[in-house]
């Protein structure tokens, strides 16, 4: 037999299960011809054809997710293409997730008009105030490319959270992480802040994904291979050496608590989100923080459940600063969007908790929690996109003094997600919060909940102070304006306030579901 012979013999074509995948397929692929379509199409209709191809696409795979989601109930976990993906509960409950916010993240990103008086006229318009300004903001070229690259995001984060061996996690990283620095950069108004974020976030994600292939290349060494499961198996075994294993599962926890913005890994959340246009801030406060808990969930609990006395103590330490340091500062902000940025810092404190509690309710509660925060924090930053001045959106704390007697609606909207982001009853942050707490006493982690409780107590001012200045100070006089959302913005409004509301009243139906979903494949 002939070398080729042997080599055709031993390499073999993957077993693909198209169906699983789906969901995957049909966001990357839609974002292809949004490439496509970027390239061919006229200026005028690529807004139209853009909106509608990222719409669609989002809503045909969260149909097909839902479908598995269902056969997965009366079917067992699938692996396919050589068990690098696992199509398993919390794969499938995170992609709905990634999706369901999808949508909302991309009806803020699509709306970019406003209605003033009746009409529909350009942002710049609004702020500006005269028919000449009208005439030429109508006529400004517009960003388009950021749908495809919104759907190619979606879809790394997608394929991160179901990737089964760290090749593929790592693959999906890059996937999703690319287009986010470049729509980062694409502000319409404060290019140069804008332009400055991207290059942060772009230069410490590249050392972050450095970190991440350094860990991988030392559990491969440790394991003999990247598969999660044989990277398990590995660790039973005790001929190995562990120095190895835990060295590359630090640098490999380095990669992924970048994403989720965890201390001290966090250095660029403010300034990211600050700079980066509202709407991929929305973007990348919900879904992406999904996407790396997931991978997060999937590294811990496969690869590394039996060996968890040995790392818990350590990512507990980073959970307990990041919790407190992201409170802590955040009472110091006087911008909203980094007030936001420090709050999404507490609440990957928060999520880690439950995750840190290795049993199954805290996968339940860490996959009810990053849902219901999601839907808050969309809601909360396409709510900052309606108040404006003439610098574009009025982001400082002090804009905002009297805004309940000038748009007493806004205000009420976003003094009730501020409540919930407290963690007051009736809201979704109360019940997560108790939800992922109380996994966290189940596994015996009663200093990461002390703690949990306090950074809680710290971060309730900040909220508090917002509602103060909206409703106990008088206006400037050159106070902003506060424009009507468009439909897109108002349905997105919409449904992440009703979400935060519900998720409030009647956990149970999402938690029975996450329930449901919170098994790995194997």
């Amino acid at each position: 037999m002939s070398t080729g012979d042997v080599l055709a013999a031993q390499i073999s074509a993957p077993h693909i299960n198209y169906g699983a995948i789906a969901p995957m397929l049909i966001v990357l692929g839609v974002g292809a011809v949004g490439i496509l379509a970027e390239a061919a199409l006229p200026r005028a209709y690529r807004y139209l054809v853009q909106v509608l191809l990222t719409l669609a696409a989002q809503v045909a795979a969260l149909v097909i997710v839902i479908v598995e989601g269902v056969r997965h109930y009366a079917s067992s976990p699938t692996l396919t293409a050589n068990d690098a993906l696992a199509v398993d509960g919390p794969a499938l409950f995170l992609q709905g997730s990634i999706l369901i916010l999808g949508i909302l993240a991309t009806l803020l990103i699509a709306d970019r008009r406003v209605e003033r008086g009746g009409s529909f006229v350009a942002e710049a318009a609004v702020v500006a105030g005269t028919e000449a300004d009208a005439k030429q903001a109508r006529h400004q070229p517009s960003q388009t490319e950021i749908f495809p690259l919104t759907l190619f995001a979606l879809g790394g984060m997608m394929l991160f959270c179901s990737a089964n061996d760290l090749l593929t996690m790592f693959v999906a990283l890059e996937v999703l992480s690319l287009p986010l620095y470049l729509a980062c950069a694409l502000a319409r108004r404060r290019r140069l802040l804008s332009q400055e974020a991207a290059v942060k976030y772009f230069l410490l994600g590249a050392f972050a994904s450095a970190f991440f292939v350094y860990g991988m290349a030392m559990l491969y060494g440790f394991a003999g291979t990247v598969e999660l499961h044989g990277i398990a198996t590995a660790a039973l075994s005790s001929n190995k050496s562990d120095l190895l294993m835990f060295v590359g599962l630090a640098m490999l926890a380095i990669g992924l608590l970048f994403k989720a913005a965890a201390v001290p890994f966090h250095v660029w959340t403010p300034d990211v989100y600050q700079g980066a246009p509202t709407p991929i801030t929305a973007l990348m406060a919900s879904c992406t923080k999904i996407a790396a808990f997931g991978g997060i969930l999937r590294v811990l609990y496969v690869a590394f459940l039996d060996s968890r006395w040995d790392w818990r103590p350590v990512i507990g330490v980073i959970a307990v600063l990041t919790m407190l340091i992201g409170a802590v500062l955040a009472v110091t902000q006087t911008d909203i969007k980094r007030l936001l940025a420090y709050s999404s810092i507490a609440n990957a404190g928060y999520v880690l908790t439950g995750v840190l509690s290795m049993q199954k309710s805290g996968i339940t509660s860490s996959l009810f929690y990053l849902v219901a925060y999601g839907f808050t924090v969309v809601a909360a930053f396409g709510l900052l996109t309606l108040v404006r001045d003439a610098d574009g959106e009025a982001t400082h704390l002090s804009r905002w003094a009297g805004l309940g007697r000038k748009s007493p609606l806004l205000a009420g909207v976003f003094a009730f997600l501020m409540l919930s982001f407290a963690g007051i009853p009736l809201t979704s942050g109360f019940t997560t919060k108790f939800a992922v707490f109380g996994a966290a006493l189940d596994g015996g982690q009663t200093t990461l909940v002390i703690f949990g409780v306090i950074s809680s107590v710290l971060l309730a001012f900040p909220y508090l102070r917002v509602i103060v200045l909206m409703y106990l100070q008088e206006p400037a006089e050159d106070a902003p304006t506060v424009a009507m959302p468009g439909a897109l913005t108002a349905t997105a409004l919409a449904l992440g306030t009703v979400a935060t509301l519900v998720f409030g009243l009647a956990p149970s139906l999402v938690l029975h579901v996450a329930q449901g979903a919170a098994t790995f494949v194997g």
